[in-house]
């Protein structure tokens, strides 16, 4: 029990003599490198959806003159429903469909197969902060119009307000980290000089490809019934989270 106690007092003083010693390392003139974060979180405002209409037919006029009556019956009907939507059309393609049986390769001479039918699409990509009346314009552009795809993110005065709470948070995280470094060192906080600061990574949060719109496949099923009832869509915009990394440089006078 006696040897134990020893040892046990021995290895305390070792400790308490290790950790005066670190105490009193010289700190003068020391330059320290902090890193520091900041993440802010905001509602999504502003939702981009891609609609799309395809036909086809052995006439190839024919396919593109329904595309283009439906599209525009498509334009009008969103335009009525939100007037403030922002609206750009995108992507028409005209192309020949092959029969699905491949011949043999065909000999010199032989002639070129022929296309059985033409296939023609167009899309349009509708931006709106109208996010409540969304469904319902949704669903009323469905009767003519495929929803391709949907995004949701932050508008650009959103964005700019969101950003200037995220440098504040950084900066703040790297004002208690340098304090905390500061006490570790035994050092009072007015010791420290702020010497750089380095915002690495400005802007690189998830999601960098915010309000980004995947590219829609060429190949989709054409409406079967034209201005046919469409029940209203659920969304649920979410939020968007912005990070930011600094790093500073620090030095102890």
């Amino acid at each position: 029990m006696t040897l134990t106690r020893t040892v046990a007092a021995v290895a305390l003083a070792l400790a308490v003599g290790a950790a005066q010693a670190q105490a009193q390392l010289p700190t003068t003139g020391t330059t320290v490198i902090i890193p520091a974060y900041g993440e802010v979180k905001a509602p999504n405002d502003l939702a981009t959806a891609t609609l799309a209409i395809e036909e086809q037919d052995k006439d190839k006029a024919a396919a593109a003159s329904r595309v283009n009556q439906k599209m525009k019956q498509g334009l009008d009907i969103i335009k009525r429903e939100d007037p403030g939507a922002e609206l750009k059309t995108m992507g028409y393609y005209t192309y020949p469909v092959y029969p699905e049986d491949r011949p043999p390769v065909p000999l010199a001479g032989n002639k070129p197969r022929l296309p059985t039918a033409w296939r023609v699409g167009q899309y349009v990509e509708v931006k709106t902060k109208n996010l409540t009346g969304l469904p319902k314009t949704v669903a009323a552009a469905q009767k003519v119009l495929t929803l391709n795809s949907i995004n949701f993110g932050l508008s650009p005065a959103a964005t700019k307000k969101l950003d200037d709470q995220r440098i504040a948070a950084t900066y703040k995280n790297l004002n208690e980290r340098i304090a905390a470094v500061a006490g570790a060192m035994g050092r009072p906080l007015s010791d420290a000089v702020l010497d750089t600061v380095d915002f690495e990574g400005s802007g690189n949060y998830a999601g960098g490809r915010e309000n980004a719109v995947a590219a829609a496949p060429m190949m989709m099923r054409a409406a079967k019934a034209d201005m046919a009832e469409v029940a209203e869509p659920s969304f649920e915009p979410g939020e968007t989270t912005l990070e930011m990394r600094l790093v500073g440089k620090v030095r102890f006078r």
